[in-house]
């Protein structure tokens, strides 16, 4: 058995390989569910590193950022949401798992063995490819995973855009591993098989020949992502493109795709993007007559309508022309700076907070949890100049120096703590007097 301590750091490149799903069976398996490390939140660098190395390669080959800054902070807000509740309590993904392991298993396969751990694997995908083409064919479980195909941009941080309550539903998919597959081995793929989805949201990647036949590559994914009439439902896959190629839902890259949802939201606040589908089905399921419309509304496709098939009619998907415009903040560089920096402050003791939250009480993680929902809901107001965003930011400030002075949040390096307060007193002041100035316009309009 190993020791759980010794699960606490990931190697250089132990990381590059998690993230490319190459770790072997043999550093990574455990007997127990408590040492298996947290290889999603220790990927974070190799996040970070991955997307800097991304711009790089873009900007040498097209001249040209991979995306926007104003959608790369709404996907990476939303990841930074998505992994929240896990500050709180183990995912129900692992919950469900392990009761259905422990009242109903029908035979314990050995947690050490190779072939458990290849077993895994594809049991895992194959759980994955299900849940992911139920997620585009069932308009309640669209309503979560729209999130994730809300950007109208195709980069390393369009795969951080996750939804906060797609877990709650996905767990169905995988539970039948539980009659056989210990919960060690199922946390460890579960993990490996979302960081593998990581690097295969690009643009600087091209055909990867022989094993464009057997994985799912950026390749295949882009149509995935695509609003183009070809693209709509197709590529589930997760890392292994053959069960798209064996259930009749694969389709090739040929022309240009076009990203996000058919109907764009036009939106960077993080709670629209997260929950506005979940508004529309509500306002559809009232206004649909009859019980079993009101059923179709939430269990058929989201484009069904009364008289239409299950998935709705192709022919009603919007046309695109590979001309259409990104939605874009009207913010100027200067706002979209500040909101780049409150984001990385808001980083760092979201970090922390992960490290560290063994020791902190429930109140403190509360209060930060509360902050850090807080910041990313104001940088979204921001960016859309929303007409509170203003009094929002002023308010979130102030609630940052309430927070540092209680001791609740404490700046990364503990001398710059009267700077971090200077900083603060000085964007209350600023956002303060823009809140008066604005109001004072709207009363005299």
């Amino acid at each position: 058995m190993k020791n759980p301590e010794d699960q606490q750091d990931v190697s250089v490149s132990q990381g590059i390989r998690m993230m490319f799903y190459m770790m072997k069976p043999n550093e990574t398996s455990f007997q127990t569910l408590e040492e298996v490390p947290d290889y999603v939140q220790k990927g974070t660098p190799f996040f970070i590193s991955l997307m800097l190395l991304e711009l790089v390669v873009s900007w040498i080959h097209k001249g040209k950022p991979p995306g926007r800054l104003d959608d790369a902070l709404t996907s990476m807000s939303a990841g930074v949401l998505s992994r929240l509740p896990s500050l709180f309590s183990r995912s129900i993904e692992l919950t469900s798992y392990i009761y259905i392991w422990e009242n109903y298993r029908i035979i314990s396969l050995p947690w050490d063995s190779p072939w458990t751990w290849y077993l895994t694997f594809l049991g895992v995908d194959f759980g994955y490819y299900w849940f992911h083409r139920m997620a585009h064919e069932v308009n309640i479980l669209w309503a979560a995973h729209q999130t994730h195909h809300s950007s109208e941009a195709y980069n390393l941080s369009t795969a951080l855009r996750q939804s906060v309550f797609q877990i709650y539903t996905s767990w169905i998919f995988y539970s039948p591993l539980a009659l056989f597959i210990p919960p060690s081995v199922y946390a460890v793929h579960l993990q490996f098989n979302l960081l593998y989805q990581f690097w295969i949201h690009t643009k600087v990647i091209d055909n990867l020949g022989p094993l464009e036949l057997i994985l799912n590559t950026p390749s295949h994914h882009r149509v995935h992502h695509g609003r183009n009439r070809y693209c709509i439902d197709k590529n589930y896959a997760g890392t292994l493109i053959i069960w798209d190629r064996i259930f009749g839902t694969f389709e090739a890259e040929n022309e240009k795709v076009v990203y996000g949802l058919t109907h764009p939201i036009n939106t960077f606040e993080p709670f629209k993007v997260q929950f506005h589908h979940l508004v529309n089905i509500w306002t559809t399921f009232w206004a649909t007559p009859g019980f079993f419309n009101k059923f179709s509304v939430m269990f058929k496709g989201p484009g069904w309508g009364p008289g239409k098939p299950r998935l709705g009619l192709s022919e009603e998907i919007p046309e695109v022309k590979g001309e259409e415009v990104p939605f874009s903040s009207s913010a100027s560089q200067l706002l979209r700076i500040y909101a780049v920096l409150q984001f990385a402050l808001m980083l760092t003791f979201y970090e922390e907070t992960f490290a560290d939250k063994a020791a902190l009480s429930q109140v403190t993680l509360l209060l930060r949890v509360c902050f850090i929902i807080l910041t990313l809901t104001s940088i979204g107001f921001l960016l859309d100049q929303r007409p509170k965003a203003a009094v929002l930011e002023a308010c979130r400030c102030l609630l940052f120096l309430m927070l540092c002075r209680s001791g609740h949040l404490k700046p990364f390096i503990p001398s710059l703590s009267f700077t971090f307060e200077i900083f603060f007193s000085i964007c209350i002041a600023f956002w303060g007097v823009r809140s008066v100035k604005q109001l004072v316009s709207e009363t005299w309009k």
